[in-house]
């Protein structure tokens, strides 16, 4: 498979007011120097604490924080292909119209506005609660038309008639529920059309921010069999944010762990998921839930509280609540080292 997305030292920080003024006293660091890939047509799984930066991480590739709050700090490299063409493009500096020199040579002469709409149909999110993420005012048939008149302005009215009620049918939808509100679908349902509404783009890539999270279980496996369907039809990537490891594990290819912003261990589902190495992803290991009473697996209880990312430890940020760590653990931050091919772990002091 060849690459799709790769990110390179990301960091997000977002200012804190204060004072009578509201002046910027300090900046919160949501992300620190995150580096992974996505290639074509794999799932690559994000997990952590609620705090971590999953979801951060995803907004700041799709260009959302940019659009909410224009005073965040955003660097790095995201570098993405798109499938009509060969060469990549940094997404962050597309979606920071402050740069709109550095646009112009990117874009073969297009306008930002441009490329960000033609770099948007290729990237896709799909939101964690499906209701708010859907227009309350719109039927289903506005709410799917939308990108399609987008981004396919040729398309004739009956042609787009006859696209909506393919996509309601591949998420398994009737076509006379395009007439209908969002308020009238189950939960499940709703996800359903936002899948639709992400799949009308036939998008390269599917931001999906804790997708099933706000799902029954039983709905929940209805809409990751159906995720998995429709990326082995279309052949689209998925980045999938969640904290249900169990979750990730049965979607993803390959597995990400953050805490704190940082990214403390990257490696094949199976691995990360039997076999982790870092103190940390032990721990969230040891706190998923196992259907049979007969079986138990042992608690790794960490001790003390999640530090404040305002008020962050020194060195390694889970020193403090880490039952390997070091004096030395305290003064650098470990980087990301290959213990097994294709296993990188943030810990020099793990086997």
């Amino acid at each position: 498979m060849s690459e799709l997305l790769r990110v390179e030292q990301l960091r997000v920080r977002f200012p804190v007011y204060g004072g009578v003024l509201q002046r910027i006293v300090a900046w919160l660091p949501a992300v620190t120097d995150v580096s992974f890939h996505i290639e074509r047509g794999e799932t690559l799984g994000l997990v952590g604490e609620s705090g971590s930066g999953k979801t951060t991480i995803g907004r700041a590739l799709v260009g959302l924080l940019r659009f909410t709050a224009p005073e965040v700090a955003i660097e790095g490299h995201a570098w993405f292909t798109p499938s009509e063409q060969a060469r990549p493009i940094d997404l962050l500096s597309v979606f920071d119209g402050r740069e709109r020199r550095k646009l112009r040579e990117l874009a073969d002469g297009l306008s930002p506005r441009e490329l960000r709409t033609r770099l948007r149909r290729h990237i896709q999110m799909v939101f964690q609660d499906p209701l708010a993420s859907l227009n309350p005012r719109l039927s289903v048939e506005q709410i799917l038309a939308e990108p399609l008149q987008l981004h396919f302005p040729e398309l004739s009215k009956s042609e787009l008639r006859d696209r909506i009620a393919w996509l309601l049918e591949k998420v398994g939808l009737q076509p006379e529920d395009r007439f209908r509100y969002p308020h009238e679908f189950s939960g499940g349902q709703r996800q359903r059309i936002g899948l639709a509404r992400a799949l009308a783009t036939h998008p390269d890539l599917v931001i999906c921010d804790e997708p099933v999270s706000a799902l029954d279980v039983s709905v929940q496996a209805q809409v990751l069999n159906l995720m998995e369907d429709l990326q082995e039809e279309f052949g689209m990537a998925y980045l999938f944010i969640a904290h249900d490891l169990s979750v990730v594990h049965h979607i993803s290819r390959r597995i990400a762990v953050l805490y704190l912003g940082h990214l403390v261990e990257l490696g094949s589902a199976d691995e990360v998921y039997f076999a982790p190495l870092h103190p940390y992803t032990r721990a969230l290991i040891s706190a998923v839930p196992i259907a049979s009473p007969r079986h138990k697996r042992e608690r790794i209880v960490l001790r003390g509280e999640i530090p404040s990312l305002l008020n962050k430890p020194s060195g390694c940020p889970f020193h403090p609540r880490c039952p390997i760590a070091r004096a030395e653990c305290a003064q650098f931050m470990p980087p990301l080292e290959e213990k097994t091919p294709g296993h990188w772990v943030a810990c020099p002091y793990v086997d």
